[in-house]
């Protein structure tokens, strides 16, 4: 009974077209950034903002990026750690080359990296799409360990390629402990996202999914398929960057290339078919999920296997949780192929008419 349209009449195009249209969502919206900005700082424990929150706003973000690319182009890509990595290191090169270099321009810089990595690695899908796209952009994770293990100027002549970053600021205030992290994070995290779905929204965002559902039916209306999946990549790798150079900077504080594997490109990927392809929520829902996940089994297996009088050791707790994981992964995906996201806007789509049963 709280989620009607009565009364909330529209007088505009502008009105009818915004983000959030129905009242109740503006104010689910207003109320969830004054607890993530205001209520969980003040509650929040350090393991709280190290283990948690910080991961999932870092992973939400590479996610939106990679949804860009997958869910609203529809141009598979398994480069996404590559990407991460790439950000990272050009935002440290940034940072320890430049005098007083700021933050914010190095996270900026860093991805703007990324972006024309990913534009050299997409110009493949300009004539191949499907598993040959996702073999080229597999390339680039070969491409970018090979670059920053045997390149010593970029890693500062690191011989193992691990660097470290230290005295962050943002406007003369320092970023130390675990609480401005995530504030920082949150911030960034909240502009990008604000820009992404207005961007899919947009006329290139058209434009994207044109390409996604049909690439030559898109050419043939007068949509350049070149400049279409291109800006794809570009947007995508872009955001993808500034989180691995939020990965690297904020959460990490000191990296090598490892930590941008091909594990890492596929988690991404899992987090946005589990999420939901082509929904930024669904980048949010998919982070959530790949994250907080394995903690809560590392946390329940036990307890579980106490109250049937089995005693599990700390390997075997790490084989269960990967075994669960996978099955609730494939589970998931068996019973809501279209992501989690769908599963939130059909239970909004029955909110809004019920109790009527049509």
């Amino acid at each position: 009974m709280i989620y009607r349209e009565n009364g909330q009449f529209k007088t505009s195009y502008r009105a009818d077209q915004q983000i959030f249209p129905l009242l109740q969502d503006r104010w689910f919206l207003l109320a969830l950034l004054l607890v993530a900005f205001l209520a969980v700082p003040a509650l929040a424990s350090g393991y709280m903002f190290r283990a948690i929150l910080i991961p999932f706003l870092i992973m939400s973000l590479a996610a939106i990026g990679v949804n860009i690319l997958v869910g609203y182009c529809g141009q598979i890509s398994l480069g996404s750690g590559a990407f991460m990595a790439v950000g990272a290191y050009g935002a440290y090169n940034f940072f320890v080359r430049v005098p007083g270099m700021p933050l914010l321009g190095a996270l900026v810089l860093g991805g703007l990296c990324a972006m024309a990595f990913g534009i050299l690695f997409g110009l493949p899908s300009l004539r191949v799409k499907g598993l040959y796209l996702a073999v080229a952009t597999l390339a680039a994770q070969f491409f970018a360990d090979w670059m920053f293990l045997r390149i010593k100027w970029l890693t500062n002549d690191s011989p193992s390629g691990s660097v470290s970053v230290s005295g962050l600021q943002v406007f003369g205030f320092p970023i130390e402990h675990s609480r401005d992290k995530y504030l920082l994070c949150l911030a960034i995290v909240c502009v990008v996202a604000l820009l992404a779905k207005n961007m899919v929204r947009s006329a290139i965002g058209r434009e994207w999914m044109a390409i996604r559902d049909m690439d030559v039916a898109a050419a043939v209306i007068g949509i350049r398929p070149m400049y279409a999946k291109l800006s794809a990549f570009a947007v995508s790798s872009f955001i993808i960057g500034v989180a691995g150079a939020l990965w690297g900077f904020v959460y990490l504080g000191a990296w090598e290339p490892a930590a941008f594997s091909l594990e890492q490109s596929f988690r991404l990927l899992f987090m946005v078919i589990i999420g939901g392809m082509g929904s930024i929520m669904g980048s949010f829902i998919g982070a959530a999920f790949i994250v907080l996940l394995p903690i809560w089994l590392n946390q329940a297996l036990p307890v579980v296997t106490g109250w049937v009088g089995l005693d599990i050791s700390t390997a075997g707790i790490s084989h269960a949780e990967l075994i669960v994981f996978g099955t609730l992964i494939v589970w998931f995906l068996i019973v809501e192929p279209h992501g989690l996201a769908r599963l939130w806007s059909t239970g909004k789509q029955k909110l809004r008419l019920w109790p009527f049963p049509h």
